[in-house]
């Protein structure tokens, strides 16, 4: 809740500036410009803002797995938008592009915050008190961001240069939005998290506690961007390049209801799912693959320096057809007899396992 003030407080300073700045440049325009027009271009400011914040509400389900990502890209992308909110006074006959890009930015970065307030806070609850955290950390929001704009509007009397109390003010907003989503504690495995207990559990044997998995994910790690080196619940296209592969490794996954692979062309593993697939099949699909991966990085860390050729993390890794079906004999072995102590130790340690939190692929195999 520390953080989450700061982060109201810098917030609310730095609104008294960007609003100053739109309200000058408004001014300015008005040199040549009716009342009229001035208020049309208010109005279709703040229409673009929220046509921008219905369309990004489409992207509802990332806000239940990746929230940490999610809510620190929105904080940076407000901080996107007040920029460009403070670029108007330089520009000013650009008033309303750059005004509705800024609001489109910051209602955005309001839908992201919106949504993942609620798991967030839920982190901080004990027992069922959740309505008790909600009202208080509103409070503290409310106070801190009260006590910025007045702070900021006594700075601003002053008069003081734009650029260096936004860059000052920016700085402490972003830090604050980082310690911010570093302190939550979530007792759920997203990708991320999941990824490293497991490597965890094959490096050490341990699951990794609540507070060591959520300090050490890394949050800059955005859901947009292209797929990690393990993807669940991939189309067939992608995870073979000759239908021979598939053929050659279905016996060894028979009795499971996925199939898991890697692709050289493409240096990653795919675990495939079966149309058959429940919420158990799709946790070990997802634990197979880590171990394939693992055995995989095993492999080309044992090859001479002078045949490794990093290009986008183990890309270049071309294991032969006979290589590939030994590290899938081998992986099949470990997770027969490791799946179900890693699940343990995982409850043990008080995660929470659900597919939907891994955000599988549609795809499925249909025999």
């Amino acid at each position: 809740m520390t953080w989450r003030a700061l982060k109201h407080f810098f917030g609310g300073a730095m609104g008294v500036f960007t609003t100053q700045t739109l309200l000058s440049s408004l001014g300015i325009a008005r040199n040549t410009s009716a009342p009229g027009a001035v208020a049309i271009n208010w109005i279709l400011k703040d229409g673009a803002g929220r046509v921008g914040k219905m369309l990004f509400a489409r992207q509802g389900k990332k806000f239940d797995y990746d929230l940490k990502q999610l809510r620190f890209a929105g904080d940076l992308l407000m901080e996107l938008g007040a920029g460009v909110e403070l670029a108007t006074a330089a520009v000013p006959h650009l008033f309303l592009p750059l005004a509705c890009a800024a609001n489109v930015a910051k209602n955005v970065a309001a839908v992201t915050s919106t949504s993942t307030r609620t798991p967030i806070y839920k982190a901080f609850a004990r027992g069922e008190n959740i309505g008790d955290v909600t009202a208080k950390g509103e409070c503290v929001g409310n106070i801190a961001d009260l006590l910025g704009t007045g702070l900021s509007i006594l700075i601003s009397k002053r008069n003081p240069s734009l650029v260096t109390t936004f860059a000052l003010l920016s700085c402490g907003y972003v830090l604050s939005s980082y310690k911010e989503v570093k302190s939550v504690v979530l007792h759920t495995l997203n990708r991320a998290r999941f990824s490293m207990a497991v490597d965890a559990f094959l490096k050490t044997g341990r699951v990794p506690s609540l507070q060591e998995g959520n300090v050490n994910e890394n949050v800059f790690s955005f859901p947009w961007v292209k797929d990690g080196p393990v993807v669940l619940g991939p189309r067939f296209k992608d995870a073979f390049q000759e239908p021979s592969v598939y053929l050659a490794l279905e016996p060894f996954f028979e009795k499971e209801r996925y199939v898991v692979t890697y692709n050289p062309s493409k240096g990653k593993v795919y675990a495939l799912l079966k149309d058959q697939a429940k919420s158990d099949d799709i946790l070990k699909a997802a634990f197979h693959a880590q171990v394939l991966l693992h055995f995989m990085r095993l492999s080309y860390d044992a090859q001479p320096l002078s045949q490794k050729q990093i290009k986008d993390g183990y890309s270049n890794f071309v294991p032969t057809a006979k290589d590939l079906e030994a590290y899938i004999v081998e992986s099949c072995k470990m997770v027969s007899h490791s799946y179900g102590i890693f699940k343990s130790k995982a409850a043990e340690q008080g995660w929470m396992m659900s597919e939907a939190h891994l955000n599988p692929g549609r795809a499925r195999l249909i025999k």
